[in-house]
């Protein structure tokens, strides 16, 4: 099975005698760096590269190109050589071509052996001015050989990547590499065409000529962050981007905290003309797995949807990015609709104005009849509104009705049969579904809510009593039980999409008030301690979270992330804090916010369980935390906002059904699978 690697994971290598393939949307100039046990490369004749491509056990291409094999033997490789490091560069002469990686498609990255069987693979998603990159790594370790996703990326190009790797001539030996590249580029094979990878059920319709439509985002672009950044702590938060930045969700690359939603302005159709609904991050080159392809549509019909008819490596990946379309979709139908009801009105009151302007027509059947007139074009455009509309909303739920039940454990809801036949996953799925959205105008339609892993921030989730559209929270003691569940449900679905041992979960009660919410996670035993208690419990798994975040920030500034204390929980870790800021004192708060903005980074996450209203005390002090988090809440709210047009999204929580056993049973197989992992 094909290990689907995200940034800083790693994977056994079964074989010695490898290929690694590189595909990129754009030409690339490929090198590959033999360093020690420190990972330095102590000169230029341990540098593969097009002006000196072949080292022992190691040969990678003599031109620029959009694809790359590069061949490996590890087994050939000299003693002293315990790391491989392969280097992506953009090509580019006298200035032509993409300046930087955020302007062409994310390269892709497979280890495979020599009759073709992929070992793992990576996709460098979250690239922005970089042009130079670490993409992978195979490194010893114990006598035995793996690959790590590495993606770190260097602005200042391969000059700057050489130097940090120790290499003491890097800038002479770039201007080496480049010049050896740009004397290749005349012969360099070009990137292939990119083709619209849903071309044949591409959603346009016919809208009438007053329809608008928002201005798609550039074709091809990367996404770099969680689809759902806020606009601010109390206002709408838009989705932002697919990939991942060190995800950016595969989405578009959007807000940031504070900041506006980027929504583009509508333009209407040029002569009527249909309006293009497709999501433009569809197109991108042939993956190497065709996707599912719909059955041929009966003349004058519509193609019937079919599940991850999307563009990806994978299954998974195409249903992700099929997700993605489909918000998209339903986010600019929705936008052509109320564009063209906002048409229909202003051109009434337009014509009605006209008409009674002159005095003569105000009395009188004259001006009765160009009201009446008026109004039955309004009526007329608005149901020419309305119909295409219908058409679209047809489309998009018979494209829902199939997807969903396609969904794997990881975006599915917590109703769905998957779950019945649940295992325990070996790798990281590309994202977790929090929710469903939905727009008034298509109540039926819930669109999931994924959110690309790691996370890249942390989550709060609202106990405020201003978070229920219906009233629904009876008592006082609702919105913080209802909060604290939703998180508990939020907190299994992490446990459960993620390998034994790769995900551990951390609680602090203070005042132990959420002990009936929790029962699920502490009965199951899949915490990594009970709840902490008090001001001293606080304190104790702050403390721990927090030197756990500096030792690892110091090795990989340090380039020795082999170098951990050897009892460190290299895992991802999540810490739930409840009742906040019941129990904390100014050094834990700080604590709190440190985590908060260095925790994602190096694998430790917040999800805070809190009403922001109980923390009014601290003032401004806290604002850039509430700011930091994607807030959620546990009841119908719509505080999210779409980055293509600013619609105001409602959010409905992924809640375990009234009754259902399904949390319990996934939760005793989780712990069943770390009891075994760990032994």
């Amino acid at each position: 099975m094909t290990a689907e690697l995200v940034r800083g994971q790693n994977h056994p290598l079964p074989q010695a005698r490898l290929e690694i393939r590189v595909s990129a949307g754009a030409p690339l100039v490929t090198a590959a760096t033999l360093g020690d046990e420190n990972g330095t490369v102590h000169g230029v004749e341990w540098v593969a590269h097009p002006g000196a491509p072949a080292l022992p056990g190691l040969e990678v291409s003599r031109q620029a190109a959009a694809d790359h094999r590069l061949a490996v033997d590890l087994d050939a490789v000299p003693d002293a050589v315990h790391r491989v490091s392969v280097l992506l560069a953009l090509a580019s002469a006298d200035g032509a071509g993409p300046s930087r990686f955020g302007a062409v498609a994310a390269p892709f990255v497979a280890v495979t052996g020599l009759d073709g069987t992929e070992v793992a693979n990576y996709t460098l998603t979250g690239l922005e001015a970089e042009t130079a990159v670490v993409a992978l790594e195979l490194y010893r370790r114990q006598g035995a050989w793996k690959v790590r996703a590495v993606g770190q990326g260097y602005a200042g190009g391969l000059a700057e990547l050489f130097a940090d790797q120790g290499l003491p001539q890097a800038h002479r030996l770039a201007g080496v590499v480049q010049a050896a590249a740009a004397s290749g580029l005349a012969r360099s094979v070009p990137a292939p065409s990119p083709r619209t990878a849903d071309g044949d059920r591409a959603r346009q319709t016919a809208a009438p000529d007053h329809a608008t439509a928002a201005s798609p985002g550039a074709p091809g672009s990367t996404p770099a962050a969680s689809p759902y950044d806020p606009q601010g702590a109390g206002g709408p938060q838009t989705p932002g981007g697919p990939g991942r930045s060190a995800p950016q969700p595969p989405y578009p690359g959007g807000a940031t905290a504070g900041d506006p939603a980027p929504a583009t302005e509508p333009h209407a159709p040029s002569g009527g003309g249909p309006i293009d609904y497709s999501h433009p991050r569809r197109q991108h080159a042939a993956p190497p797995v065709p996707a599912p392809a719909a059955p041929p549509a009966a003349p004058g019909q519509t193609a019937q949807p079919v599940a991850g008819d999307a563009t990806g490596w994978s299954m998974d990946e195409r249903l992700y990015n099929q997700v993605w379309g489909m918000f998209e979709d339903l986010a600019r139908t929705a936008a052509a609709y109320r564009s063209a009801v906002d048409f229909a009105e202003s051109r009434m009151e337009k014509e009605i104005d006209q008409a009674l302007s002159d005095p003569r027509s105000r009395i009188g059947g004259q001006g009765d009849a160009a009201r009446e007139a008026a109004r039955a074009r309004h009526g007329q455009l608005v149901a020419q509104a309305r119909e295409a509309l219908d058409r679209d909303l047809a489309q998009l739920a018979a494209e829902a009705d199939v997807v969903e039940p396609a969904l794997p454990a990881a975006y599915a809801r917590w109703d769905n049969p998957v779950w019945h036949a649940y295992r325990v996953p070996m790798e990281i799925p590309m994202a977790v579904r929090l929710g469903d959205l939905r727009l008034p105008e298509a109540d039926r339609i819930r669109i999931p809510m994924l959110v690309r892993l790691p996370l890249e921030r942390g989550l709060w989730i609202d106990s405020g009593r201003s978070g229920s559209l219906d009233g629904s929270f009876a008592d006082t003691h609702d919105p913080g039980r209802l909060a604290l569940e939703s998180a508990v449900a939020h907190a299994a679905r992490l446990l459960a999409v993620h390998p034994p041992g790769e995900f551990t979960v951390h609680v602090i009660d203070p005042a132990g008030a959420g002990t009936q919410a929790l029962a699920p996670l502490v009965h199951s035993g899949v915490l990594a301690a009970p709840p902490a208690l008090g001001a001293a419990g606080t304190a104790d798994v702050l403390a721990r979270l927090t030197q756990r975040v500096d030792l690892v920030q110091m090795a990989l500034r340090g380039g020795a992330a082999d170098a951990l204390p050897p009892g460190l929980d290299t895992s991802q870790q999540l810490l739930i804090v409840n009742d906040f800021p019941h129990g904390f004192d100014d050094r834990a708060v700080t604590q709190l916010r440190y985590l908060a903005d260095e925790g994602p980074a190096v694998g430790v996450h917040l999800m805070m369980v809190a009403d922001r209203e109980e923390s009014a005390g601290y003032g401004p002090l806290l604002d850039p935390l509430w700011r930091s988090l994607l807030r959620l809440t546990p009841v119908a709210d719509d505080h999210l906002a779409d980055p293509w047009v600013g619609h105001a999204w409602t959010y409905e929580p992924a809640l375990v059904p009234p009754g259902s056993q399904v949390l319990q049973q996934v939760l005793a197989m989780v712990a069943a699978a770390r009891h075994s992992w760990n032994r």
